[in-house]
């Protein structure tokens, strides 16, 4: 199967790329919409690539990437009644949302801003500009090489 990209929002008061870079591996758990749930669930796959995207902080940016290292599995922490994200409707037997994990891979030199790719052509389509809840979203490989290239000052 090829690689995919995606692009994985997180804000960085709760959870930012030095958090990443600090635990080494972590699980991309409180994921809390339906389609986001499903692209973990169903389509997120080992050694993908992850642009790593701190929300709502000004200026919203990339700021690396990661790579996924375990693909989907259920979401532990909606049965935990203590957690962030407790969701009573999912069990152990019948989980109603998922995960995967994640792995920091390269920080880019500099942020690339939600500004400044709204300002390029080549990102027009990019799911970030016409989905921008979405926590979890598909990027193109056409969309990652150009923000990789931003951010590494290529």
């Amino acid at each position: 199967m090829p690689r995919r990209y995606w692009l994985f929002k997180s804000e960085p008061g709760s959870y930012s790329y030095d958090d990443l870079v600090r635990d080494g591996v972590a699980e991309w758990d409180g994921v809390r919409n339906f389609t986001a749930r499903n692209y973990l669930r169903d389509e997120v796959q080992e050694g993908d690539g992850v642009l790593f995207y701190h929300s709502s902080v000004n200026p919203q940016a990339v700021v690396g990437t990661a790579v996924v290292s375990r693909a989907g599995y259920p979401d532990h922490t909606a049965w935990d009644a203590n957690s962030d994200h407790p969701d009573p409707k999912s069990t152990r037997e019948k989980p109603l949302w998922y995960m995967v994990d994640i792995r920091p891979d390269q920080r880019f030199t500099r942020p690339v801003t939600l500004p400044e790719m709204k300002r390029v052509p080549e990102l027009k389509g990019m799911a970030l500009l016409k989905l921008a809840r979405l926590s979890v979203q598909p990027v193109s490989d056409a969309e990652w090489r150009t923000i990789l290239g931003m951010g590494m000052g290529r």
